[in-house]
């Protein structure tokens, strides 16, 4: 049975996720093909899909190509924004005790612990994951350009291709419960406290990528969001 355009998009976004398909590379629309079994026109909608989630970029006359990595630079810049909304975003889930969207929220979290349970290697899971559970957090705030600006980060889909931090889902489940349980206890001090020590984790875990064997080397100026590691044998 041939893949459907949404499969073909699946598969390529694992491949480009995964680094199968490495930053900066020529995408083969006739070798995808093949390797697929199906024709060029769904590999070419599926790239256009991605092009949309900005994991690859069309070149006049060479093409679609992966795009690059963020350097440490942009995924500083990356994590900055998203302390500026998201903490706010869970602060403001907290307080609405109408629709506050902790059932929700631990249903997300149940759904991958299970899968935490039975699989070694769950990378696109933890994207998933991710990525649904702070859209329900955002999306609760009910404000749309927030949501909007948010979303054409995706942040979700590049912070994951540096590499696989946390590959076990274990430490971004418990950062996770602890937010869920802010919010479904209606503090929103705490819940705003909890987003924001768990995405300053989640970014110096992700800054290991950088290292030079010697730890996360943050060189934001003083006062910024983001908490200052000297390098080893500054400390």
């Amino acid at each position: 049975m041939k893949l459907s355009t949404g499969e073909v998009y699946e598969e390529l976004r694992a491949q480009i996720l995964e680094n199968r398909i490495p930053p900066g590379t020529r995408v083969n629309i006739d070798a995808v093909s093949r390797q697929l079994g199906v024709s060029p026109t769904p590999v070419r909608e599926a790239l256009h899909r991605l092009q949309g989630d900005n994991l690859v970029v069309a070149t006049s006359g060479r093409g679609y190509s992966t795009t690059p990595l963020l350097d440490l630079e942009a995924l500083r810049d990356l994590f900055e924004f998203r302390l500026l909304v998201e903490p706010w975003a869970a602060r403001s889930a907290a307080v609405d005790r109408l629709e506050n969207p902790a059932r929700r929220l631990e249903r997300e979290l149940e759904g991958f612990r299970e899968q935490t349970e039975s699989k070694a290697d769950i990378r696109q899971e933890l994207v998933s994951h991710d990525t649904r559970f702070h859209d329900l957090i955002l999306s609760a705030t009910h404000n749309k350009v927030v949501g909007n600006a948010y979303s054409q980060t995706h942040c979700h889909l590049h912070i994951f291709r540096l590499y696989p931090a946390d590959i076990g889902g274990a430490i971004t489940l418990e950062e996770h419960r602890q937010v869920w349980q802010a919010i479904r206890d209606c503090d929103p001090g705490r819940a705003e406290e909890a987003m924001q020590q768990h995405l300053t984790s989640a970014y110096m875990r992700f800054a290991k990528a950088f290292e030079d064997g010697a730890g996360p080397q943050e060189l934001r100026p003083a006062g910024s969001a983001l908490t200052h590691v000297p390098p080893s044998g500054e400390r």
